[in-house]
């Protein structure tokens, strides 16, 4: 990325510059392509997996005004979805959503269906190859959340089959401020951002350059084996902290949350409860021990209030901590977890007796 910071090339002019600054998108372009089994012109660049989502939504909705979508889904999917007359379709008390149920929910004038990869905060995987042909049999439009699956589980875009997939290049290590919307070869649908014709037309605006080439080199940097040598190393992270919390070893009452089978979730992703505690004095304690996690969902960790996904999945909905791990993590990261943990909640217990 670096050479790119004080370049001010265009790619989209044709002298020296400007063409150094498109063969540099493109090669990144291609790098993205590769990870997701896309084709190349299939990649939008964006701002991010948010701008990707309303982006898919809105594209959609100039065919209909009904929108489908599991409880489970993330706030941007939810928000985008609520501008629409919506459907709501529940899920079970991992946080998987039926997909026979996401389908029948499709009514004439539906626009489109969301899905997600995996959940951003238990981590259960969704069936979404078996919703995407069932929706795409029913002739409605299927967007794909994969933000928090892209660089975690493997995805191929053209097999699967699905019309739209939104992807955020922070959740597989490259830099924060650059995403994609993957839209399927073929259709063709209304740009929320106009302007110009960047990006095909599909998405106005200068390109962002180094996030554009830096989302292209942690692309891959995972491929060729990559993916599967990082998610091997975050699944067995993330199984030491299921294993300390089912053996009592974070303390009493600590429960996971999400499918209990590691193949039914993503790798890099346990959620906790902490029976008697609340989650905010936990996540406090354990920023003291230096050890960062998450409250819930990292979109609504400001506001305090109750994870609409756990009180979808009907389980409490209060006391959820979000424990990730990514690229850069190491095995002593996991053990100041492990050390800290059992401190920090024991003390608050003091606290409350």
């Amino acid at each position: 990325m670096l050479p790119w910071f004080g370049a001010a090339a265009d790619p989209g002019r044709v002298h020296s510059e400007g063409s150094a600054a498109r063969v540099a998108v493109e090669v990144a372009r291609q790098q993205v392509a590769d990870l997701l089994g896309a084709r190349p012109r299939e990649v939008v660049f964006t701002s991010g997996a948010t701008e990707a989502v309303v982006t898919a939504t809105w594209m959609a909705t100039e065919r209909g005004d009904h929108v489908v979508l599991p409880a489970v889904e993330h706030r941007c999917v939810r928000d985008a979805a609520a501008r629409h007359r919506t459907t709501v379709v529940g899920v079970d008390v991992h946080g998987r959503v039926d997909w026979a149920a996401l389908a029948e929910a499709v009514e004439p004038g539906t626009a489109l269906v969301h899905v997600q990869w995996g959940n951003h905060e238990v981590g259960t995987l969704q069936p979404v190859a078996d919703a995407v042909a069932a929706c795409r049999e029913r002739g409605v439009l299927v967007h794909v959340d994969a933000a928090q699956a892209a660089g975690h589980v493997p995805i191929d875009f053209v097999a699967l089959g699905a019309d739209l997939l939104s992807v955020s290049a922070h959740k597989l290590g490259g830099p924060v401020g650059v995403g994609a919307l993957l839209v399927r070869r073929g259709l063709r649908l209304r740009p929320l951002m106009v302007g110009g014709d960047q990006e095909r037309a599909r998405r106005a605006g200068s390109e962002n350059v180094p996030g554009i080439v830096g989302f292209g080199a942690a692309a891959s940097a995972l491929s060729d084996g990559g993916l599967v040598r990082e998610a091997s190393a975050a699944a067995a992270q993330t199984g030491r902290v299921v294993e300390a919390a089912r053996g009592g070893r974070l303390g009493a009452d600590v429960t996971v949350l999400g499918d209990p089978d590691p193949a039914g979730r993503l790798p890099h992703l346990v959620c906790l409860t902490v029976g008697g505690v609340e989650a905010e004095p936990v996540l406090l304690g354990l920023d003291q021990a230096g050890v960062a996690v998450h409250s819930g969902s990292s979109c609504s960790s400001e506001s305090l209030e109750p994870s609409p996904v756990l009180e979808a999945m009907g389980v409490d909905a209060e006391r959820s901590l979000r424990v990730s791990v990514g690229w850069s993590t190491e095995d002593g990261d996991v053990d100041a977890l492990l050390g800290a943990m059992p401190d920090v909640v024991s003390r608050l217990r003091a606290l409350r007796s």
